[in-house]
């Protein structure tokens, strides 16, 4: 699975605040589209976060009313949540996406330039000591 790496205060929307949308809450919308009765636990394993992120993340999910959850009895029949990005989510998703899709890219082109920068075989190099 692709991994986002975020420190806490690196949103994809590039805000800094408490309360900010971040790469893993992105990742976990993605993940429960495809599989909306995967557990929290099974969740932060694919993340690679602790279980307590990604319940964090999911609540502040369902607070926006991107994410509703809903009981079920699982084939153990246990009691267990499905997880269902609403219509908001969906669409919240989306622009995340466009963000987070821009935000590379600039950082692409930002590296480019910095490669172009570096002198290639045959041109004059100055060595800083």
């Amino acid at each position: 699975m692709n991994q986002l790496r975020n420190s806490p205060n690196d949103s994809v929307t590039g805000a800094r605040n408490r309360g900010a949308i971040s790469g893993v809450h992105f990742e976990l919308m993605r993940l429960l589209e495809k599989r909306p009765g995967l557990s929290q636990r099974d969740a932060a394993r694919e993340l690679g976060v602790s279980l307590g992120k990604v319940n964090y993340c999911l609540r502040a999910l369902i607070k926006r009313g991107w994410v509703k959850a809903s009981n079920f009895k699982n084939s153990q029949n246990k009691a267990a949540y499905l997880y269902i990005l609403t219509p908001r989510g969906l669409t919240g998703k989306a622009q995340l996406a466009v963000t987070y899709l821009q935000q590379r890219m600039r950082e692409f082109d930002e590296l480019r330039r910095d490669i172009e920068q570096i002198p290639h075989d045959g041109e004059e190099t100055t060595r800083i000591s």
